[in-house]
């Protein structure tokens, strides 16, 4: 059996290209959208791309079986779980409780795991040269290391109200499943630490049935489902807000993105006009380069492992975007972005073709703690906590707003245009976000960017 795990950081997301070599067939379970990293696996390991596999219809990222059946012209297995709103409409094989996939000597068994969506299955893999019994289990979002599928992703992204309490009911029934299977068997789950698709999601890649059923807290209830329920649903991370769009777009026959786009390289003159004419800049730039010069109506949005994630929460689909990135960077963002369906890119520049010429920069105002201590109690101030809820639950600053910094998209309007902003996040990098959007609204911002970590280590005083 040849099995290679792949894990894309930027969305700590796993997917997995399992064959037979004696049959020189393959399975690619819940891959991402830019195809190309299995093509060169399979080439790689002379197997052919068989068989297509998802766990679910997916919320964080654009699945790319669509875009692998077109190229291989493999086979797509996807559920037919959990009635018909819950149905993919296009072409597949449609999968229930208990149906087997064959491929060359491996047989993949399906379970139905409802919970994180109505739909969700898992697959349990039995390698028949080696074991009448099954080794492997693939669990998508059901069963995390150390954490389950939040239920309420339907709700909050979605708007499809009252399906969490459903959803957190049918979860407590699937783990009995999972309970049920032998403590040898390995869990490769889709997700690991950092994915939003569960609140304390473990670092390591894998694990077995019996190290969950110790460590896991969703497998201690045993019998207690209103407790079980009641801290599931508790204290998950804000979901965002393009979920819905991924949603959408995951259950339906689109447009086909079958390889990675090569972006438009744009001069300063071609810049300006897209600026002018509209175009959402994003500065993907760290944000003390940033801070010390920047476009002015520019977007920090700086290229790390959460790229994706700010660039689906702050931006629409409709826009045009225009990038600001380092030549060597361009593939990257390019393929943080495609993974989102964020496929509207006009072009980029780098940041030594842009700041090379004349054009009027601005910089950020930054403050420390002392600063922001007199913001508290000061009428002509306003002090903005643009943390997570659960963050700011746990302390804040007196007399600090609390919008987490993904809303402010639809809340900005909330705020008082007359007053200064004093704003911070954790440490700095939503806050460089969060001024760089409100500064382009108009507000006068000064960004406590230490934030809360420099905060607590001084002692300074918190309300709860």
């Amino acid at each position: 059996m040849f099995f290679q795990h792949i894990f894309e950081k930027s969305l700590a997301h796993s997917s997995y290209i399992i064959g037979c070599q004696v049959a020189g067939e393959a399975i690619v379970i819940d891959p991402k959208r830019d195809i190309d990293t299995y093509l060169q696996i399979a080439e790689e390991n002379n197997l052919k791309i068989t068989h297509i596999a998802e766990t679910h219809i997916h919320a964080d990222y654009l699945s790319g079986s669509q875009e692998l059946a077109y190229v291989t012209g493999a086979k797509m297995y996807l559920s037919n779980e959990g009635g018909k709103n819950w149905q993919y409409d296009f072409e597949h094989i449609g999968l229930r409780d208990g149906d087997k996939i064959t491929v060359g000597n491996l047989i993949f068994e399906v379970l139905h795991t409802p919970g994180h969506t109505p739909e969700s299955i898992s697959f349990l893999l039995t390698d028949t040269p080696a074991t009448k019994e099954p080794v492997m289990i693939f669990t998508g979002d059901f069963v995390f290391v150390g954490d389950i599928g939040r239920p309420d992703l339907l709700e909050e992204a979605a708007g499809l109200i009252g399906t969490k309490e459903i959803g957190a009911q049918q979860m407590f029934q699937s783990l009995k499943k999972f309970h049920a299977l032998p403590d040898y068997l390995q869990v490769w789950p889709a997700h690991g630490a950092g994915s939003a698709c569960g609140k304390s999601l473990g670092a390591v890649a894998s694990s077995t049935v019996g190290y969950e059923k110790i460590r896991n807290w969703a497998l201690q209830f045993e019998e207690n489902e209103k407790d079980f329920t009641t801290y599931l649903l508790a204290d998950q991370p804000e979901a965002p807000s393009y979920f819905a769009m991924m949603k959408k777009l995951n259950k339906t026959k689109r447009p086909l993105l079958i390889e990675v786009p090569k972006l438009s390289n744009l001069s300063l003159i071609e810049f300006e006009k897209a600026k002018n004419f509209g175009m959402k800049v994003i500065d993907t730039r760290l944000k003390t380069e940033f801070a010390n010069a920047h476009i002015p109506q520019t977007l920090n949005i700086q290229n790390n492992k959460s790229f994706n994630t700010w660039m689906g929460w702050m931006l629409t689909y409709e826009v045009p975007i225009v990038l600001i990135v380092d030549e060597k960077n361009v593939d990257d963002v390019t393929r943080k972005l495609m993974r989102i369906g964020l496929d509207n890119i006009y072009g980029y520049i780098t940041p030594s073709a842009l700041f090379s010429g004349d054009l009027e920069t601005q910089k950020s105002t930054i403050i420390d703690a002392e600063i922001m201590q007199k913001s508290i109690d000061n009428d002509e101030v306003q002090i903005l906590d643009v943390r997570a809820e659960t963050e700011f639950k746990e302390g804040h600053i007196k007399g600090a707003k609390h919008i987490f910094v993904g809303h402010l998209k639809n809340n900005w309007s909330k705020l008082d245009a007359t007053k200064k902003i004093a704003l911070h996040c954790q440490a700095g990098d939503r806050a460089t976000i969060a001024q760089s959007f409100l500064e382009s609204k108009g507000f006068q911002v000064e960004n406590y960017s230490a934030g809360m970590a420099d905060w607590k280590m001084k002692q300074k005083p918190l309300v709860k």
